[in-house]
């Protein structure tokens, strides 16, 4: 297990009160329900993700992702229920690029369902989905850690808050912050 980061500090902690209005905000799971879901996860979970669902909600009907709103901490995307089989937060995420689900060389395709359940289940929490196919997560362990991705039918990105098609950059993709920020906003992917 990773050791903590430094806990976010009051002033992002008053950034993302602000982001979720109280009223959709589920009950924060405390310090104690944090440490204990790491304890049992073999995992630390990414700042400042870790002290919003201590200290500000473990979830919110309104706010990203735009369709259903944030997921609290162990809930998963009701289209996946258990069709990637169980979760591993712990497991490195097997990532380091935007990857198609069918690119790649020969050897590679043969490897592509395992690698997609791993995609799915390995290094990562799901923060929500979006109706057109597209699931958020937060990546839990591995070179991204701590950054978010979207997933969707036709493949997986770090997300680093543009519109266009970000299939052929590379990039390391944002994280949790600032993509709440993009959302409150109307920025990036969450542009009117």
């Amino acid at each position: 297990m990773d050791a903590p980061e430094a806990r976010a500090t009051a002033e992002v902690l008053q950034q993302l009160r602000e982001a979720f209005p109280e009223e959709w905000r589920e009950d924060p799971l405390g310090w104690d329900g944090v440490l204990a879901w790491e304890a049992e996860q073999h995992v630390t979970l990414p700042e400042p993700y870790r002290s919003f669902i201590a200290e500000v909600s473990n979830g919110s009907a309104l706010g990203p992702p735009e369709d259903g709103g944030l997921l609290p901490l162990g809930w998963m995307p009701q289209r996946w229920s258990d069709r990637h089989g169980p979760r591993d937060p712990a497991a490195t995420f097997p990532l380091e690029r935007s990857w198609y689900w069918d690119q790649g060389a020969d050897e590679l395709r043969q490897d592509n369902t395992a690698r997609y359940e791993h995609v799915h289940r390995h290094g990562s929490i799901p923060l929500g989905t979006e109706a057109a196919g597209m699931e958020w997560i937060l990546v839990t362990a591995g070179v991204h850690r701590g950054s978010i991705w979207a997933l969707t039918e036709v493949g997986a990105c770090p997300y680093d808050g543009i519109t266009e098609q970000p299939w052929t950059t590379q990039y390391t993709g944002i994280g949790f912050l600032d993509w709440v920020r993009q959302w409150r906003n109307g920025e990036g992917r969450f542009t009117a």
